[in-house]
């Protein structure tokens, strides 16, 4: 089998952050880290699932406990979509590489079959690629999970590219933050998004492409009988709602949701259905770069380990498939039709207490109140760093690549 390998000699690698935002991954580390995500899945029973799985936005966070999920779980082939870049010149790989090289590795060592396309989701070329490559080496698909996070996005009809924008909508937002490296709380303001920075946040981060990839599946006949297709989405405690659920990235999320009802409907022919999985605060790229939410995520976390309630996204992906997808009973939705898997977040006692630290959580408390160690150390693992049984000041060899 071929692989992409590019001339990068062994380094030490150390996590380097600039403006919150990793830009290094240790290739072992990000390795340990889906095996301990694999381990948990392989603690649990086996369940009947689905069979051939198409994760788009696979490589990191929801997407890539998803994918494992459903290949450890299930034994189901997968067929991962993501846009990471290899190692080249005195650069690292990005983590979603890393982390897809070890899971088809572990994959493959099981008899799993595990493909990928790397490329711009967004983009006619890309569906086009993935949907030729399941005809060939896997078949029609039952699962569609789509759990895409980009920055931006170049339309495949129109050409425009758009970009979206964390802000509020209606007016200014100003809110008590937190620096995660040196833990200050501070206040930051955010002015109001415009209309256009609205309606770009939703072409970037709303259903639309959802919808063109389900039905680029359905005109080729690549859904099977039944298929089911989930996005993830967010709604969050009153404290975040200015800058979240009733921000432009809320405006997106509502998208999403409005989405999934026309979809079920597009579906009928292969008796499908399409939902949305409301899922709990964890910590993800995506995530650190929004104001405000950091801080109650440390929060949270506190009240939540407290309580024995805490998840992360493999324990909230593997409770998803088996107890709500898959489970012997239908899902329960809520009045909007969605699944609530986030449903120990929003407990009364959890957000009361989140609640009730938020007003009193100063520089001074916060090691107190919240969990800023955890939250450090969730944020380093996403990358590969922090990982027990890693030697960090080793020389490590960054050309680590998926299987073509």
């Amino acid at each position: 089998m071929a692989t992409w390998l590019y001339a990068c000699r062994a380094m030490i690698i150390q996590p380097r952050i600039r403006g919150g935002i990793c830009t290094t991954a240790h290739p072992e580390g990000c390795a340990r880290h889906v095996r301990d995500q694999i381990d948990y899945v392989r603690a649990r029973p086996r369940f009947a699932g689905p069979k051939n799985v198409l994760v788009i936005g696979a490589s990191t966070g929801y997407g890539l406990a998803s994918r494992i999920v459903a290949a450890f779980g299930a034994r189901a082939k997968t067929l991962g979509v993501f846009f990471e870049r290899p190692a080249e010149g005195g650069r690292t790989a990005s983590a979603g590489w890393y982390n897809t090289a070890a899971f088809e590795a572990q994959a493959s060592r099981e008899g799993l079959w595990a493909g990928h396309v790397n490329g711009d989701a967004f983009s006619d070329e890309i569906k086009s690629e993935s949907i030729a490559k399941l005809r060939k080496e896997a078949g029609p698909v039952d699962l569609v999970v789509y759990s895409l996070a980009s920055p931006r996005r170049t339309h495949p009809r129109t050409g425009e590219t758009h970009k979206s924008a964390l802000k509020p909508v209606g007016r200014a937002y100003t809110s008590k933050s937190v620096d995660s490296e040196t833990g200050k709380v501070t206040e930051v303001t955010m002015e109001p998004a415009d209309e256009k920075e609205i309606a770009d946040t939703i072409a970037v981060m709303g259903g639309e492409d959802w919808g063109m990839w389900m039905d680029a599946l359905g005109q080729a006949n690549m859904l099977a009988p039944g298929a089911l297709t989930v996005a993830y989405s967010y709604i969050g405690p009153k404290v975040t709602h200015a800058i979240y659920r009733s921000g432009t990235i809320g405006k997106a999320k509502e998208h999403i949701e409005a989405t999934a009802a026309g979809l079920t409907r597009r579906l009928a022919p292969v008796s499908g259905r399409a939902l949305v999985s409301v899922n709990k605060a964890v910590v993800t790229q995506s995530s650190a770069a929004i104001p405000a939410v950091p801080l109650y995520i440390t929060l949270l976390f506190r009240v939540m380990k407290d309580r024995g309630l805490h998840e992360d996204t493999i324990e909230q992906c593997h409770r998803l498939f088996t107890e709500r997808l898959y489970g012997p009973l239908p899902a329960a939705l809520d009045e909007e039709g969605r699944i609530r898997l986030d449903d120990w977040e929003m407990r009364d006692d959890v957000q009361q207490e989140v609640a009730r630290r938020w007003e009193r959580v100063t520089t001074e408390n916060i090691a107190e109140l919240a969990d800023l160690d955890g939250y450090r150390g969730d944020f380093l693992k996403l990358f590969g760093f922090g990982l027990p049984g890693i030697d960090y000041t080793a020389d490590v060899d960054p050309n680590v690549s998926p299987t073509l």
